[in-house]
């Protein structure tokens, strides 16, 4: 893909947040989107879990994806690999959070620890409890098998010659830096 500006992102209609686990995608989906006066989908909710912590089946993912996709204004906070066919393609920037993993991960065990303490309902509803926590499916160790492969997806649409956009920051200072920039275009 090519390497979008701050001025790309501003003019940007459609724009899909990627990134590693626990990087703060769907914080900087909101903040991107009431910057940019965009309806913002949160993925995890609106997408991918259902209560009782159990995982959409593809086919509603696919579909459910293809709906926010088709609109004309949006900002999406992830892609799964499930529907990021039907994502991407209609996306006019990608804002990649390309974070380090001691950085995302110390961010996601504290963002786990405080959810578990105080109860938050996450995900339609669902809350993290000690057993979900500590089991296969875990958040945590998700972090550690997708990683390597966010990280790479990041890498492969930096190196494309054609493609949407990409603009990867690397710190949270900079996505900071690139919000306070980012100024609507004109109306929407």
């Amino acid at each position: 893909m090519p390497r979008a500006s701050v001025a790309d992102l501003a003019a940007a209609r459609r724009v899909l947040v990627y990134g590693v686990t626990g990087a703060g995608k769907s914080t900087a989906a909101v903040a991107l989107g009431e910057r940019l006066g965009l309806p913002v989908h949160l993925a995890d909710d609106e997408i991918g879990w259902l209560p009782g912590w159990q995982q959409r089946p593809v086919e509603e993912q696919r579909a459910i994806a293809a709906r926010v996709a088709a609109g004309e204004d949006w900002v999406l906070d992830t892609a799964y690999g499930s529907f990021r066919d039907v994502v991407v393609p209609r996306a006019q920037v990608v804002l990649a959070l390309d974070y380090p993993r001691w950085l995302s991960l110390a961010r996601l065990v504290r963002r786990t620890a405080v959810r578990w303490a105080t109860r938050t309902p996450v995900c339609n509803g669902n809350v993290e409890d000690l057993r979900q926590i500590l089991s296969g499916d875990s958040i945590l160790r998700w972090h550690f098998r997708s990683y390597p492969r966010k990280t790479a997806q990041i890498r492969a649409w930096e190196q494309a010659a054609d493609g949407v956009p990409v603009l990867v920051v690397h710190r949270p200072r900079e996505l900071e830096r690139v919000l306070e920039e980012v100024r609507p275009a004109g109306p929407r």
